[in-house]
């Protein structure tokens, strides 16, 4: 089976069990080292910047080529004990670095319990997967931090991993892993991850930058299809993408704006501390519970969309392999 048939079949997998509870993720583990060597590494309130950024490093590459190595090490010896294990084992551990049904199942549950339980719940619920402040959000405010982290992790999570592991299998996809992993743990700018954390939040930006690009591909794509919204959308990202602070995010953020027809960014909480995100799209439209659904069906079928595009190739690759019939 060639490398791309295996990338489309773990998305698959991704789709149908999505994150076990009955077994250790790897982005748990990785989580769990990461935490641990911070932990002793990161002497923020004494450390210079220039040690602080070359501890950072030193963290960075340990654990990116660590997940990397190791991830190999366990495919080769498996693949030598058996193929037939070799290729399932690489498709399970490239699906482990894919979050499409977990990022969806999060938007819903956000949608669900702010419509159904009210505000406080939806409250709870956005704040499971931002790192705002969240107590004191209206309605608009946690419709809009859902749709934000909607079209950003189409990026992180599934056009990214996807697009390392058909250029080089589970080992490459898990270092992208690793390093999504870094950025989101360590990747701040504050006082203390503001050196500490610079290697991985410049090495995300990096790996991001042609998975982003591809991203916003797609999602026109699927804008196309959605009357009148796509032209719109393609300016507007064109015009707001270039305000967001990551090189990265903007892009999907403006480009899903603009074919909602909504305006996203404004003031964020962190800790307390008020911080404004530049303003991305127009307000033609007023975000509502139903902003998240339609972000919910961008995300889908721009995954499906990515889906079919690797399910073309690893044919044409397998039918190139067989030749002539």
């Amino acid at each position: 089976m060639n490398l791309l048939m295996s990338v489309a079949l773990a998305i698959l997998v991704d789709l149908a069990i999505g994150d076990p509870v009955w077994i250790s993720h790897p982005v748990v583990v990785m989580g769990k080292n990461i935490r641990r060597i911070e932990r002793r590494f990161n002497r923020w309130e004494t450390d210079t910047a220039v040690l602080l950024r070359l501890k950072g490093i030193l963290l960075t590459v340990m654990i990116t080529l660590g997940s990397a190595l190791i991830t190999g090490i366990i495919w080769l010896a498996t693949w030598r004990l058996s193929h037939i294990l070799g290729v399932v084992l690489n498709i399970w551990m490239i699906s482990t670095t894919i979050a499409w049904k977990g990022l969806v199942k999060a938007g819903r549950e956000v949608f669900r319990t702010l419509t159904v339980e009210g505000l406080d719940a939806g409250r709870r619920s956005v704040g499971m997967i931002v790192g705002r402040d969240t107590g004191a959000m209206t309605e608009p405010d946690v419709v809009r931090a859902t749709v934000e982290t909607l079209a950003e992790n189409i990026v992180d999570a599934i056009v990214s991993p996807v697009f390392y592991a058909a250029l080089g299998g589970a080992p490459l996809a898990m270092f992208y892993r690793a390093t999504n992993t870094l950025d989101s743990m360590v990747g701040y700018r504050n006082n203390r991850y503001q050196y500490f954390g610079w290697a991985s939040a410049r090495l995300d930006d990096i790996l991001n930058y042609i998975p982003a690009r591809l991203t916003v591909i797609l999602i026109y794509s699927v804008l196309c299809f959605r009357r009148g919204s796509a032209g719109t959308a393609w300016r507007i990202m064109l015009r707001d993408a270039k305000k967001h602070p990551s090189p990265n995010s903007g892009l999907p953020e403006a480009i899903v704006a603009g074919g909602l027809g909504v305006q996203l960014g404004g003031i964020n909480q962190y800790a307390g501390i008020a911080s404004f995100r530049a303003h991305l799209g127009d307000p033609i439209q007023g975000l509502t519970p139903e902003s998240i659904i339609q972000t919910i069906r961008i995300v889908t079928c721009t995954g499906w969309i990515l889906f079919s595009l690797i399910t073309v190739g690893g044919a044409f690759v397998w039918l190139s392999s067989v030749g002539p019939l």
